[in-house]
């Protein structure tokens, strides 16, 4: 494995370097223990608490979203460390395919390269500035409530969590310790996106050259016309499988999004109709967004790879498939049919995510909230 090469490839360079600087693939050293081990202690504390506050449903809510958010970074960050050789050779891949498509002397693919490229790391960038901002905003906010409170709610059996120095002690612990949580929850979804954005850049790549390799013959299918559809069938066959892949990664994942996610934006619509002050509501809607936007970003990248794989078949048929000979022929009708089959990341390797899914997982949310609120009233 070449960690240099990982680090080089521009469109998934950003969060290579976050995993790698604690440590969770490309560099296995003390700095991963840093991280996981409290973190890990911090949100089981935080369970402890939902049992200490049950009763209070605001309460509860509040420190439900973050224990399963931190439950999820957690998560997500013990699969890359348990996985962390299959995750590095996919990274591995996907730096020798990006050389080899960056490399090809046509400028239109350069171009689309380059746009998805630079879309894949202001994504990456963003995320982590917004997951930096709403994290500081966890952090600060029980400062302006005027009473003695945690950015998290958590239980130590037998003492008290609110007395002088230890207060003071676990608010500091709890404000250092987001940094890390973010690094754990955060570059995955980019990751997602930008491993997803590639699997675009392939398949918009074999779109465009199943349309132009025409041109350049003279009428007749020659020889290196022939070489070229073998190329782009062999590239096919490598895309399917870069999907496949991607889905082993990220499928189990995504379900446990789904499940947690999906109860807890129930639960903040629900919270948003009990509380009493506008700094809460300012800071329940920011979860909601926090919340909305991390699913979106997962449903959006897939939903795009799974319609542009289907719409292969018609770039195949849109080629010079009238002048190949009879053997040829039937392996472009072999693509077209392939292409009939969409290239899917799936929830738990059961449903496909696309955009239907998300209005879904939208609508079922907003009829237990309105469920919720009637049973309350």
């Amino acid at each position: 494995m070449s960690v240099e090469k990982i680090l080089a490839c521009p469109i998934i360079s950003i969060n290579a370097r976050v995993w790698r600087f604690w440590s969770f693939i490309l560099k296995h050293d003390y700095m991963r223990y840093i991280s996981i081990i409290p973190v890990t202690a911090m949100t089981v504390l935080m369970f402890t608490d939902l049992y200490r506050a049950w009763g209070n449903i605001g309460e509860v809510i509040i420190n439900a979203y973050f224990a399963v958010l931190y439950f999820n970074a957690v998560l997500r960050v013990l699969i890359l460390v348990h996985y962390h050789e299959e995750y590095e050779s996919f990274l591995e891949k996907i730096a020798d395919v990006y050389r080899e498509i960056i490399s090809m002397p046509d400028e239109k693919t350069k171009e689309m390269v380059q746009l998805f490229t630079k879309r894949a790391r202001v994504m990456s960038v963003s995320n982590l500035g917004l997951g930096a901002f709403i994290s500081a905003c966890f952090v600060v906010y029980p400062l302006f409530t005027g009473e003695r409170r945690l950015p998290y709610g958590m239980h130590i059996p037998g003492v008290n969590k609110f007395e002088s120095p230890l207060y003071e002690i676990l608010y500091v612990m709890q404000a250092v310790l987001t940094f890390p949580g973010c690094c754990m929850y955060i570059p995955f979804t980019s990751f997602f996106a930008s491993t997803s954005l590639f699997g675009l850049i392939q398949i918009k790549s074999l779109q465009y050259r199943l349309e132009s390799f025409k041109q350049n013959g003279t009428g007749k299918f020659n020889k290196e016309q022939r070489s070229q559809l073998e190329a782009i069938i062999s590239d096919h066959q490598r895309v399917i499988a870069y999907v496949g892949e991607l889905n082993g990664l990220v499928t189990y994942i995504c379900l446990v999004e789904l499940l947690s996610f999906g109860m807890m934006l129930c639960a903040l619509l629900f919270l948003l109709v009990i509380i009493e002050h506008y700094a809460q509501l300012i800071i329940v809607v920011s979860y909601i967004f926090m919340i909305i936007s991390q699913i979106f970003a997962f449903y959006w990248h897939a939903n795009e790879v799974r319609e542009e794989s289907m719409a292969i078949g018609e770039a195949a048929y849109s080629g010079p498939w009238i002048e190949l000979d009879q053997a040829s022929k039937k392996k472009l009708l072999l693509v077209i049919l392939r292409s009939q089959v969409p290239l899917e990341i799936s929830v738990g390797n059961v449903y496909p995510m696309t955009l239907e899914m998300f209005q879904s997982l939208l609508n079922a949310s907003y009829s237990y909230f309105t469920l919720l609120k009637r049973v309350y009233s």
